[in-house]
Order: structure tokens, then C-alpha cells, then sequence
């Protein structure tokens, strides 16, 4: 039975090559007539004709492709975007990733068009060795410009180590509430082991304070929460006409304009609270929540100077001077930490003669953590 099963397993992987469609799982396609090259021809038959191009798992050393682009493609002004996958012009890429999956081959290599980022997320899998790359025809000797995307997969016998992803809750959570820290004046100059600097939040005016308050403190809560707002089928905000609009002590609306009308009443993010498993998109300069997520998850308070650093992979001694506003600015403006620790590190190979002619390097696991514990043993 189990014989039985790997062949049909195999003729059903060779429908879909010689159909070009996507297989089934519980499809039987051993006996169904499939066209290969306009002659009707079972995949039994295709299998028994061509056997040495059917082999077996793990025999081949690389798959090459280029599934059609056409279902991706700009120039498609009815491409699917919101569900490419459903576009029965993308299933041959589909099919592509079915091959690779079942031969299990050393090396793949996919060409498609640089669209094709932009589709899912961007993401697809993982638990492979795996690059990334862009060619311009126009780079290699053709008066063309035709910038295609290079997917390069290895599978060899190295562990693919994957460490998890760090949240927000990895980064701030052990940080006091702002209410029990204590301050020393700007003026301070000398760090102190014990002293926490610029954990202060950017202070909200008395209309702001007031609406985040009101925030419920959960995961994906923003203005929409707010009384007062309704949200359509197509995702668009719009004042509730059923009950009178609610204002603040002001005599200003308690849900701004600014935020019922940003990116045309489709965005989330004003006055969004981050939540303790996400990650963070990216820090800003701003700390208004008036156009982007910033709140605490569980405090009424955007993100302080010293949260923001530490996202940004400033170590608590760090010390950031300068006005309060252009702390925040500083902060947003920087290079994360980490990944200048990367850049030099690599260019300090490549001054030593320590590097390679390789476009890419690989970086120590645990990196930059393990610089830390390298030359703390030297000393």
C-alpha cells in the first residue's frame, strides 16, 4: 500500500508538471488524461516515457524557474490584489513551489518580475536558506533596463538555525511605570549605575490626554474605539448620525477630524496602542499620536524617549541630550544600534583581510551578543 501511495504521489507531482495547473491532494490523477504539448497523455504514460526526467526525492541538484508574471504583473490593470493567490494566472507559481517542496532539490533559482514583492506580505515561508537579489539586463551588456527579482534557496546539510523574533514586550516590559521613576535634572552630566535616563513620555495636551484615556487598553485599540465612530463595510470611518456628537470640556470634538479623514478614513493608526506581542514598524521622530501607533499598551501615555531608544537598541546608559522634542528626533533619526554594530563589524573583516569576495556575509549567531561575551572572556 504504501508503494502504491509513493507512486501515485509521483504521478500526480507529474500532472502538474505537464498540465501546468495546480495538484489537488486528494485528486487520483494516475489514469486522467492530461495535455502535454496539445496530445492527450496520462501521467502514468508521461512517467513511463520520460522516466529520466522524473526523479526521484532529493536526486536533483537544482530547479530552475520562472513562473509567468502576467498575474502580477503592472501592466495587468485586473491583477488581484488583495488575494493573489485566488488568480488562476499565479497557480503556475504555485505549482513551481509544489516541485520544489516534493523533489526536495539542493538549489533553487526563481526569476519573476520585482512586482511580485509586493504581493502576501512579501512572505511566504521560511526554515530555508534563502537570498534575495535584483538584475538589470541593462547591467550585463543589452540596452535594456528590465530589473528582474533572483530568489536563491540552498538546502544543504547546515543546521538553519531561527532564533524568535523579538516584541515590544522583549524591549520595555521590565521598564518601571513613568509614575515611580525618579528624575535628576538635565544638568546631570556624570551617568549613574542606578539611574534610568529620559524614561519621560512626550506630555499630551488636555485634549489628547483625554482621548487616550479613553483607548481601551487591548490589542488593536485606537480611535475607532472611541464613541461616536462607525465603521463601514469597505473599512471607512464615519460619524455616527444617530447620537449627538460628543465633545471634549474644550468644546472640541473627542474624535478630531484629522483623525476620521487620515489616508481618506482607512487608516487604524491614530491614537493606536501598541501591544505587547507585535513589533513595532518603525520610530518616528514624532511622539503625537495623532497619525500613528504609539500609545503604552497598558499606561495612558505615548512611548517615552528611553522606550523609543531601547527599540532602537540604545543600552540604558546611554545618555541623550539636547531640548526634550529633539531627544525624540535624535532617537527616530538614528541608525538602530545593531545594525551599525553589523555594517562595522564587517567592514572591520574587510580591513583586517579577515573577509571573503562574497556579496554577502554571514554574521556570528547571536550577533552582536556574542561580541559582548567574546571580549568580556578576553578580559
Amino acid at each position: 500500500m504504501a508503494k502504491k501511495s509513493k507512486e501515485r504521489e509521483k504521478d500526480e507531482l507529474i500532472s502538474s508538471l505537464v498540465s501546468n495547473k495546480r495538484r489537488k491532494a486528494k485528486r487520483d490523477t494516475t489514469n486522467s488524461d492530461v495535455c502535454f504539448f496539445g496530445n492527450p497523455l496520462s501521467a502514468a504514460e508521461a512517467r513511463r516515457r520520460w522516466p529520466h526526467r522524473y526523479q526521484s526525492k532529493g536526486d536533483i541538484d537544482i530547479i530552475c524557474g520562472g513562473p509567468p508574471c502576467q498575474g502580477v504583473s503592472g501592466f495587468n490593470r485586473f491583477r488581484n490584489k488583495e488575494a493573489p493567490l485566488d488568480d488562476v494566472k499565479n497557480h503556475q507559481l504555485l505549482v513551481f513551489m509544489d516541485i520544489i517542496d516534493y523533489l526536495k532539490p539542493r538549489y533553487v533559482l526563481m526569476e519573476n518580475i520585482v512586482d511580485i514583492l509586493k504581493f502576501a506580505g512579501g512572505f511566504l515561508g521560511r526554515y530555508a536558506k534563502a537570498r534575495l537579489g535584483m538584475m538589470a539586463a541593462g547591467s550585463y551588456g543589452l540596452p535594456q533596463f528590465r530589473m528582474r527579482d533572483i530568489h536563491v534557496r540552498s538546502d544543504n546539510d547546515d543546521s538553519c538555525m531561527m532564533q524568535e523574533a523579538l516584541c515590544l514586550e522583549d524591549a520595555i516590559s521590565d521598564l518601571p511605570p513613568v509614575h515611580v521613576v525618579s528624575y535628576m535634572a538635565d544638568v546631570q552630566s556624570v551617568p549613574q549605575p542606578s539611574m534610568l535616563y529620559d524614561h519621560r513620555p512626550y506630555k499630551l495636551n488636555k485634549d489628547d490626554l483625554y482621548r487616550v484615556c479613553l483607548i481601551p487598553k487591548k490589542k488593536g485599540a485606537n480611535f475607532r474605539n472611541l464613541r461616536g465612530v462607525l465603521v463601514g463595510q469597505d473599512k471607512k470611518v464615519e460619524c455616527d448620525s444617530s447620537i449627538p456628537r460628543e465633545m471634549l470640556p474644550s468644546g472640541k470634538p473627542l474624535v478630531p477630524e484629522y483623525a476620521m479623514t487620515y489616508v481618506k478614513g482607512k487608516s487604524k493608526k491614530p491614537f493606536g496602542r501598541l501591544w505587547w506581542d507585535e513589533i513595532v514598524p518603525t520610530v518616528v521622530t514624532r511622539a503625537e499620536p495623532h497619525n500613528q501607533a504609539i500609545l503604552h499598551p497598558v499606561q495612558d501615555r505615548v512611548l517615552t524617549i528611553r522606550e523609543n531608544a531601547r527599540l532602537q537598541g540604545f543600552p540604558d546608559c546611554y545618555q541623550i541630550y539636547g531640548p526634550f522634542k529633539e531627544r525624540y528626533v535624535q532617537v527616530g533619526n538614528t541608525v538602530a544600534i545593531p545594525v551599525a554594530l553589523a555594517l562595522g563589524y564587517t567592514f572591520g573583516l574587510a580591513c583586517q583581510g579577515l573577509s571573503d569576495d562574497r556579496p554577502v556575509t554571514t554574521l556570528p549567531l547571536k550577533f552582536p551578543k556574542c561580541l559582548a561575551r567574546s571580549s568580556s572572556a578576553q578580559t
